[in-house]
């Protein structure tokens, strides 16, 4: 017999859609299995091979857990919101809110015929207002506490120990220095034709992932995270991860802990450029300081001999990755 594949795959998935098949439930006394697929950018004219190739994969597990027993919870949703649904909203000439619900009318559509077993109950649009509320509501909850390194995890910024003898300025300037969302003055790449700030991952040789445009380091003020004061509870943490070790591993390297020692070398003028080094008893050995091309000394210290030559190399820095 030949299998009529357009029959039978259609009248199986109306019939999982409408009897929601896939629905994970609330209150089941079943074990709980979370499986999470990365979002797609409803961005474009539809699904592209890459879209099923991991989609597929998480879902074979997802129905195997299912035939295991377990109350799996698979959502899926849309990264609607940023820079890929503008960029494409420009070129196609209308609204970004139009061109993206109708993209993910197609979406959903694509995602259906591949008969993967979504809970579209589920489904979360991150340009949608119900949504990124909560997101603003986690960055307020961010902005308004600091980590306790003593009971090892974020607190209210009223419970923070406030020096004595401090001025109104001044204590406003150590409970900023303590909160876990802070503005900062950092390096981003900046591109001028899309006029925002890019992801590392969205700069290819120089220049941006969307359109091809030229990408340099900019130092720019931005809103940061203090994720570096939650350091040792993540790298300890990985050891409770049910992952790969090879993926843990990378999870350490990414964390990069290092000990060793803060070390200053006088430049004169009472200014001194400071390093970190793990070999603190080989210091007497060192012969020279690399700075790097968007520290703010290179400007300082260059003289008028070299100053040409390292202004160029510092723009062409600014370029690469």
């Amino acid at each position: 017999m030949s299998y009529n594949f357009i029959e039978i795959e259609e009248k199986w998935q109306k019939y999982w859609l409408e009897n929601k098949t896939f629905m994970a439930d609330n209150n089941s006394n079943k074990p709980k299995y979370y499986v999470l697929d990365m979002f797609p950018y409803p961005s474009g004219s539809g699904l592209h091979v890459g879209h099923p190739l991991g989609y597929i994969a998480s879902d074979i597990v997802s129905r195997f857990k299912r035939s295991k027993g377990f109350n799996v919870l698979h959502p899926m949703g849309f990264d609607s919101f940023g820079l890929p649904a503008e960029q494409y909203a420009v070129k196609t000439g209308q609204h970004p809110k139009k061109t993206t619900e109708k993209n993910i009318i197609r979406f959903k559509n694509q995602l259906d015929k591949l008969g993967l077993s979504f809970d579209w109950d589920r489904e979360i649009k991150t340009s949608d207002s119900t949504y990124y509320k909560w997101t603003q509501w986690i960055f307020l909850k961010l902005f308004n506490s600091y980590y306790d390194v003593k009971v090892n995890k974020a607190q209210p910024i009223e419970k923070l120990k406030i020096p004595k003898n401090l001025d109104g300025e001044e204590k406003e300037s150590f409970i900023d220095s303590k909160r876990l969302a802070y503005v900062d003055t950092i390096d981003v790449n900046w591109c001028e034709e899309l006029g925002t700030v890019l992801a590392n991952e969205e700069v290819i040789g120089g220049l941006s992932e969307r359109g091809g445009f030229p990408v340099v380091k900019r130092p720019m003020k931005q809103w940061v995270m203090r994720i570096t004061d939650y350091a040792e509870r993540l790298l300890n943490d990985l050891n409770l991860l049910d992952w790969p070790e090879s993926i843990k591993l990378s999870q350490r390297n990414w964390i990069g802990k290092s000990e060793g020692a803060q070390i200053k070398f006088s430049i004169g003028n009472n200014e001194c450029i400071e390093v970190f080094t793990t070999r603190p008893d080989t210091i007497f050995g060192a012969t020279y300081l690399v700075l790097a091309p968007e520290h703010p000394y290179v400007n300082i210290i260059t003289t008028q001999e070299f100053r040409k030559s390292i202004n160029q190399y510092v723009e062409e820095a600014s370029k690469k990755k």
